[in-house]
């Protein structure tokens, strides 16, 4: 199940957050990578006039300084731990906002007590947009759920929130798809860390969660409900699970800046973009643990593995609704020889794969606990290609794709919980 790389859609150079993200695997690496810069026209240079604006000096301020292209390619000294302080470690302040991913002990332990409908976002760039309207076409035509238990990786998990929060938020979930560019989220800027430089979107995620955004998301976490992220920790080659609820309703400065930086860490494609450091301690002593992109472990996360590999423990899920922002099917795409269209069409062919192997044993799975289990995904007959890294056409068009289905009822496909275990779409 830990599919490497299969968040990164096909471009390599681009990311998602609150739904800002690549454009789709199979349009085609190459003329995405070439394009992975503003959209020409008078909106784009006014983002970039901003962005230049924001890396001078003096708006520096409030981040850390980077003395020069020296500096930046110098590698971050850490402080050293070891395996015993990193099964020790807890965010100092903020006890119980996260467990390992593979540990159903600790998911079992914060879940709701009462059987409920949840939602598991999964990974997938730009195709976001297709999820979004799915979500807001639901709302729309008064068939959403309150779903208890929120699930969410790489594009996913900077969905989340909102999908959390539900209709109050829809407006906000749509908007961050279609109206912003590569000039809000990174810069080219080699580190020694990675690739690219993603100042601007820690500064774009700054403005996003707000005191406000936490504050409801802690009314919802104390009635109840669950709201989880995944991130990957690099140096425990383990998922960690976020319990982003917890956090909010802790309240503070100190947890503000977490949820920022957990979602920031949730799009941090390994060597592309620079990791998250997240302080920790054991033992009266600090550290930084290296978190990236959940996505190194699948694209979707709906349970430990041990449970969708075998019975385990009943959970408290009366429905499965899976949100899978890919196609499901391979297509036919002439490689060019470049490093760009080949690393690309490996990600695109990785993220179709792992999909499948994860939907399978999330398919037994629910079969055996009697579970509905309701997926959707962009269908193969969708073919808008994307022209840039940030399509605003591509994505509008996956937005209303989505609004369409939802509203005709024909998103998500069903595995009823039936002996017979047909799947039909859903009426």
């Amino acid at each position: 199940m830990q599919k490497a790389w299969i968040w990164l859609a096909p471009v390599v150079l681009a990311v998602a957050v609150l739904g800002i993200a690549a454009p789709q695997a199979q349009e085609g690496a190459g003329r995405a990578v070439k394009a992975a810069r503003c959209e020409p026209g008078r909106a784009c240079a006014a983002r970039v006039a901003r962005r230049k604006a924001r890396s001078a000096p003096a708006a520096r301020q409030g981040r850390p300084a980077v003395a020069g292209q020296a500096q930046k390619n110098k590698a971050i000294e850490r402080t050293p731990y070891t395996e015993q302080d990193v099964e020790a470690a807890v965010i100092p302040g903020l006890p119980g906002v996260r467990f390992w991913g593979d540990s159903l002990g600790a998911f079992s332990r914060v879940l709701p007590s009462a059987k409920g409908p949840w939602l598991i976002l999964s990974s997938g760039g730009s195709s976001g947009a297709y999820g979004a309207g799915v979500l807001n076409g639901m709302s729309q035509a008064g068939k959403r759920p309150e779903f208890s238990v929120v699930t969410g990786v790489s594009i996913g998990a900077l969905m989340a929130p909102y999908a959390f929060l539900g209709r109050k938020y829809d407006d906000r979930l749509r908007d961050n798809f279609l109206d912003l560019t590569s000039a809000d989220v990174f810069e080219d800027a080699s580190r020694a860390d990675s690739l690219m430089d993603t100042w601007p979107l820690k500064d774009l995620l700054a403005k996003r969660v707000t005191p406000e955004l936490l504050a409801d998301i802690a009314a919802e976490h104390n009635k109840g409900r669950r709201l989880f992220v995944v991130t990957c920790n690099l140096d425990a080659e383990r998922a960690v699970v976020w319990n982003m609820g917890a956090i909010a309703a802790h309240g503070g400065e100190a947890a503000l800046n977490l949820f920022r930086q957990v979602l920031l860490a949730a799009s941090a494609i390994p060597g592309m973009f620079p990791p998250v450091y997240i302080e920790a301690e054991a033992g009266g002593r600090k550290f930084q643990e290296m978190h990236v992109d959940g996505g190194v472990f699948g694209p979707f996360y709906a349970a430990p593995p041990s449970w969708l590999i075998e019975p385990a423990g009943e959970l408290p899920v009366s429905q499965l609704y899976v949100i899978v922002h890919s196609k499901m099917v391979p297509e036919f795409d002439l490689t060019g020889a470049e490093k760009a269209y080949i690393i690309g069409r490996m990600i695109s062919a990785a993220e179709k794969a792992g999909a499948q192997a994860e939907l399978a044993l999330l398919s037994a799975a629910a079969k055996r606990e009697g579970i509905e289990l309701n997926v959707a995904y962009v269908p193969d007959t969708f073919q808008e290609a994307a022209q840039t890294s940030f399509d605003q056409k591509q994505m509008k068009a996956l937005y209303e794709l989505g609004i369409a289905q939802a509203k005709s009822g024909t998103a998500f496909r069903t595995q009823n919980a039936a002996p017979s275990g047909q799947a039909e779409t859903k009426p």
